[in-house]
């Protein structure tokens, strides 16, 4: 499929998966509205976009208010004229032992990884369902399948993802035209980690990550290679894991 023209919205757009993301489907020839907290991050993104002749639209959104969502896939169709492809990719990843009671860091990961999704889903639905077109991708993660110790709540949400995003597929895709991905990264260089406040989980996942991980430009490769299908294919899932992960 030509992506000449096409619109998408991408959240957590400041850095990692989002950022590197943009600017591909941006070089794609997407116009492509960045949405994320930090708006000096998305300022240099939309010059990096531009500078090779993409076209980027800033949204500064905070994915748990949902009002900011419904303004951010609004904004969209009224400037850009639709919306073809939404990339869910906000999300954080405070991993800690449940022992330790962290409860706020629990209610936070819900409110961004779960809520946060719903949110842009519930906006974006209207618009793809009158157009009869649209493709909703979503960040999963390798963790929406396997539970390692101390990533249970953060593995509650992607898990969640998962299963939205097959509902969501069997649902609107045979009569409604829109197409439903969830994507599923393992081991990623970005800023995810940064996020992790428990040491006792930190000294653990330092030996994991041990390897070469995979970069942000690889799961934005995997994310381009989706939305590119032609409209007869809807690849439901993609699993994408560093060669030395186990």
């Amino acid at each position: 499929m030509d992506l000449q023209g096409k619109v998408a919205v991408i959240t957590g757009a400041s850095s990692g998966i989002g950022e590197a993301t943009a600017l591909m489907l941006a070089e794609a020839g997407v116009k492509v509205a960045i949405a994320a907290r930090r708006a000096e991050k998305l300022e240099e993104l939309k010059k990096k976009i531009e500078a090779k002749g993409g076209e980027a639209l800033i949204v500064i959104t905070d994915v748990t208010h949902k009002t900011a969502v419904e303004y951010l896939i609004n904004h969209t169709k009224d400037t850009f004229g639709s919306v073809d492809i939404l990339v869910n990719n906000a999300g954080i990843m405070p991993l800690s032992l449940m022992k330790n009671l962290k409860t706020d860091e629990w209610e936070k990961m819900v409110d961004v990884n779960i809520k946060g999704v719903l949110y842009a889903i519930g906006a974006v639905i209207p618009i793809m369902r009158e157009q009869k077109s649209g493709h909703i991708v979503n960040i999963s993660s390798v963790a929406g399948r396997k539970v390692l110790v101390g990533s249970a709540v953060y593995s509650a949400t992607k898990f969640a993802v998962r299963a939205l995003s097959e509902g969501l597929r069997m649902e609107l895709s045979p009569n409604d035209g829109i197409k439903v991905t969830s994507i599923e990264p393992g081991a990623v260089e970005t800023e995810l980690t940064s996020t992790i406040t428990d040491e006792e989980i930190m000294e653990g996942l330092k030996k994991m990550l041990d390897i070469e991980t995979l970069k942000s430009e690889d799961i934005a490769e995997a994310i381009l290679y989706v939305v590119k299908q032609a409209d007869r294919v809807n690849v439901n899932e993609v699993m994408v894991m560093p060669t030395q992960q186990g």
